[in-house]
């Protein structure tokens, strides 16, 4: 009974289980949303390219850059090949340092594990792991040849992976645990093999060999994540590179964390908390919907394309609005040029000021996005868009009615709206009018006031009261082109 005592005691007094405040995820009504220290986090946020948090003096120069476009998190690769140069001894001075001055300029992390994969191969691995390929296998090409990709059947990689993650991770609990600079953490980067649908070769069934391949890097990626989580319980993600419509398994990273495969990937991994789409297509609202109607809660974005998608905006109101997107963040952040940089700049700081109502709207089912869907041959439908709360529906264009169709891109037009209760709602966004019946043919339905506004430390200010010319006579609740507005309104019935 004394040794069953001392374990419980052991046990209550973990320095993980007695830290209530670790970032989690956590379901809230209608939403699984980030909870950082005890409240719902929006993750505004960028990823560095893969190569610029490896060195503290070429980083240096780019956190100014950062904190103009307004983000409140960054994603940062570190590295397996930094931190274990020699199997067994630790140097965590790459991560220590990227720590410091994240919160020396107000800002999170969520870091990317690059160890065994980094797309798909084997680069970030050390070298004294690259140089034993008898203890490390290696999978072979076409032509017998090894390659530079770790066989995720082999138990003895997996062990090293998992062994220094869970170094990390103790490393993070012990420097950053009170401070809670660090979110969420990636493991690997765009899991899946190339070029065939698994290491068995393109086989008679390439779409059976992948999902074989999918239990396989599941169930290792599971293993790493779990000897992570038994030192510091963040959530911990994987995310995907996605494929081409029409091709084949092999001729994408096959096995990966894809939408199709979310079944294999809830089974296998289940210290996995979620699995994250990476969208450089085009067709970036069909890749969101197919991984949420899959299942995949909660949404988020690690790379979404980089800062100047001219869509970027419709996709981020839209992720966040229609899919309660707990975070949104274009890779290569630090190549963001002015025009991008103020784009983002403009956008993360209207969803700070929002984020209370935002995050309370999708935990209660009262907030819609609205961002054109793209075809991967980028064909734009710029049909209405619909939404219905209380007693009124909803039609969004993004068209302009009062710029020449020639001189808008609807792509980059995107809006939110939230209801705040009873008749009362929020627009914000850019590009995007607005126009609302009553449901049923219950009368009609009309704008009582609309007034301009910005949000301050979580309070609406009010500026102009907008009429006349700036609501059509009534008619419609506009927010123009090639800026962001916030417009708060309240309807009536008549």
């Amino acid at each position: 009974m004394r040794i069953l005592l001392a374990i419980a005691a052991l046990i209550i007094s973990s320095p993980v289980l007695a830290q209530d405040d670790i970032p989690r995820l956590e379901h809230r009504g209608e939403a699984v949303q980030l909870i950082v220290d005890g409240e719902p986090f929006l993750i505004l946020g960028g990823e560095l390219g893969n190569s610029t948090a490896s060195n503290r003096a070429y980083m240096a120069q780019h956190w100014y850059h950062l904190q103009r476009m307004n983000l409140n998190t960054v994603l940062a690769p570190v590295y397996w090949e930094l931190i274990e140069p020699a199997e067994g001894e630790f140097d965590f001075s790459s991560v220590d340092w990227l720590i410091e001055d994240a919160r020396a300029h107000d800002m999170r992390l969520v870091l990317l594990w690059f160890a065994t994969w980094k797309n798909s191969m084997s680069s970030y691995a050390p070298s004294w792991v690259k140089r034993d390929a008898e203890r490390f296998p290696r999978t072979c090409g076409a032509d017998g040849q090894m390659q530079e990709i770790i066989s995720a059947y082999s138990p003895e990689a997996r062990d090293a992976d998992a062994q220094a993650f869970a170094a990390l991770m103790a490393h993070l609990r012990e420097i950053d645990g009170a401070e809670r600079t660090v979110i969420m953490v990636q493991v690997e980067n765009e899991i899946g093999f190339l070029p065939f649908a698994g290491e068995a070769g393109n086989g008679t069934d390439p779409a059976a060999t992948e999902r074989e391949m999918a239990r396989a890097y599941a169930g290792y990626a599971n293993a790493v994540a779990e000897a992570g989580k038994r030192e510091y319980l963040l959530p911990i993600f994987v995310n995907g590179a996605q494929g081409r419509p029409g091709v084949a398994p092999g001729d994408y990273p096959s096995g990966g964390p894809l939408a199709h495969l979310a079944d294999i990937w809830r089974e296998e991994a289940p210290a996995i908390d979620f699995i994250a789409p990476d969208i450089y297509f085009p067709s970036f609202a069909g890749i969101v919907d197919g991984y949420v109607e899959a299942g995949v809660a909660p949404l988020f974005i690690p790379e979404a394309n980089r800062p100047s998608d001219p869509a970027l905006v419709a996709n981020a109101l839209r992720s966040i609005g229609l899919r309660n997107g707990i975070g949104f963040s274009p890779f290569a952040i630090e190549d963001a040029d002015e025009a991008a940089s103020e784009r983002i700049a403009g956008l993360y700081a209207m969803l700070e000021g929002m984020a209370e109502p935002i995050l309370a709207a999708q935990a209660e089912g009262r907030i819609a996005g609205f961002g054109n869907s793209v075809s991967f041959a980028s064909e734009v439908d710029t049909s209405p868009m619909q939404a219905e709360f209380g007693a009124f529906r909803f039609s969004v264009t993004t068209i302009d009615p009062w710029t020449p169709r020639d001189a808008q891109d609807p792509r980059s037009h995107g809006a939110l709206l939230i209801w705040l209760g009873g008749e009362d709602f929020l627009f914000a966004g850019m590009g995007a009018t607005l126009t609302v019946d009553s449901v049923g043919g219950l009368g009609s339905a009309g704008f009582d006031f609309v007034e301009e506004g910005t949000f301050e430390k979580g309070e609406w200010k009010s500026g102009r009261r907008l009429n006349g010319d700036q609501t059509h006579q009534g008619r419609h609740v506009r927010l123009p082109p090639g800026e962001f507005g916030i417009q708060r309104f309240r309807l009536y019935r008549y």
